[in-house]
């Protein structure tokens, strides 16, 4: 029988797909978390994960079984949370994942919330790239922040909360590090990253998949979170474009931002599942859109 420790530790690296950041985000030890995905792979008699220098992705066993764990361990958790919750006089939390960098500018947000709706949780937290939709419709999380357009029949788009020019990001020592801008013709001659279990629509609003002149813009390295994806780009590996808040956040010394002249600005709202909305989504939503769109 798995122990609930051990779920969760497999459950975390079935969604990060990397062990030392599940190490990181469980804080345990890396050996820790090997330790409980090897144990569970000779109960089972077969492999969970297949894992290379660069990569771990989940096997067909792997797959079935957090399609059958996640439920069962999103329940446990629940009620635990709930008794927690009750205990010290809390009736709801909200938990909101965020796309976007720019946690400190968006402060304002949740300190009004939290002044107006002492009785509600509110819990923030930064996703990776994998499937964000896929957070709401399992119900990990309530409410998105991400870019727009999102197209999709089950989600309610709400208000913005800020609207962002764009910039690329390359290596110090990259061919196009000594411009001061760069237009989007030029991504065609680099290799970019690419996200996995992104709607079409939705990536190529954020990176297109072809230039105005029709050449396309190639993804090669795959990544799953921030971290990996500016360590790539400090390697001189990919370029990548952001929106242009991630310079307050991001100050490094091997990496140079210019301004893309040609794209247009990014507008970050609050997205959610339209039969999940209730009156703490609906008060975040109220509290954004009398508190305004943020611009840089």
């Amino acid at each position: 029988m798995m122990e609930l420790r051990d779920i969760e530790i497999f459950l975390v690296v079935a969604e990060e797909l990397h062990f030392g950041r599940s190490a990181e985000r469980l804080l345990v030890s890396q050996a820790r978390v090997s330790q409980a995905i090897r144990k569970q792979e000779r109960r089972i008699g077969a492999a969970l994960f297949e894992r290379t220098s660069r990569t771990v992705r989940l096997t067909s066993v792997g797959r079935q079984l957090r399609d059958d764990l996640q439920p069962v361990y999103a329940g446990l958790h629940a009620s635990l949370e709930r008794a927690r919750m009750t205990a010290s006089g809390v009736t709801g939390r909200l938990r909101v994942g965020m796309m976007p960098f720019n946690l400190v500018d968006m402060h304002h947000y949740w300190r009004t919330f939290r002044s107006r709706h002492p009785q509600w949780e509110l819990e923030i937290r930064q996703l990776a790239y994998v499937d964000p939709f896929g957070r709401l419709r399992d119900d990990a999380m309530d409410v998105l922040v991400t870019w727009l357009p999102v197209q999709e029949p089950d989600l309610t788009v709400g208000p913005v909360l800020c609207t962002d020019s764009r910039v690329l990001a390359v290596a110090a020592g990259h061919p196009l590090a000594e411009r001061t801008s760069a237009h989007l013709e030029m991504f065609a001659d680099f290799q970019h990253a690419v996200a996995p279990n992104m709607p079409d629509y939705w990536e190529d609003s954020y990176l297109p998949f072809h230039t105005a002149q029709g050449r396309p813009i190639e993804r090669g390295s795959l990544v799953t979170n921030a971290e990996e994806l500016i360590n790539q780009v400090g390697m001189g590996e990919i370029i990548h474009g952001f929106p242009s808040h991630v310079t307050r956040h991001w100050g490094m010394p091997n990496i140079r931002w210019l301004p893309v002249t040609d794209l247009a600005a990014l507008s970050f709202a609050l997205v959610w599942r339209t039969e999940a909305e209730n009156e703490l989504i609906s008060a975040l939503a109220d509290t954004v859109r009398e508190a305004g769109t943020l611009r840089f």
